[in-house]
């Protein structure tokens, strides 16, 4: 998928004020990073955008119940019980080591999913390389700063 430059280049904050502004800015971020995710990460490795992202969670986190993945990434509980699924199909992932609750069912990496989730890294470092290129390295680490304050708010929203 190209992405109309147009609709990447041109800031919303030119067109809205302060944080309505920002909120728009971080929108279009949130909807056209999956492109150079998947194309540059998901797609070479085999992967659907929902698989990385179960796989970047695990790594990540480590043991997680399907409930637990589909609030930290957004995603409908139906197409994380798929993904889990084909990924358990893969042999990447298998029920986790806490099974005395039924209701949660934790999963986990398998050895091949950690050995598939560090082969993430190189291919997110590429992606990230391309994307951050000719960004100084103090905005950088702004962005970080900001985007950790943000993130940590969105954990607390109540409406």
């Amino acid at each position: 998928m190209t992405v109309d430059p147009a609709i990447t280049n041109a800031s919303a904050s030119s067109d809205f004020d302060g944080d309505v502004g920002l909120l728009i800015d971080l929108l279009k971020l949130g909807t056209f990073i999956g492109t150079p995710m998947r194309e540059g990460v998901a797609d070479p490795l085999g992967l659907t955008t929902t698989d990385l992202r179960i796989v970047l969670a695990l790594g990540g986190e480590g043991e997680l119940a399907g409930h637990d993945l589909s609030e930290i990434m957004g995603v409908p509980p139906m197409n994380v019980s798929r993904a889990i699924a084909a990924l358990t199909e893969r042999g990447l992932v298998e029920p986790g080591a806490n099974r005395t609750n039924r209701r949660r069912k934790p999963v986990r990496l398998t050895s091949a999913g950690e050995e598939l989730f560090a082969q993430t890294m190189p291919a997110m470092e590429r992606v990230g390389a391309d994307l951050f290129k000719g960004v100084p390295q103090r905005d950088r680490d702004a962005f970080r700063r900001v985007a950790a304050s943000v993130l940590a708010r969105i954990g607390r929203w109540g409406g």
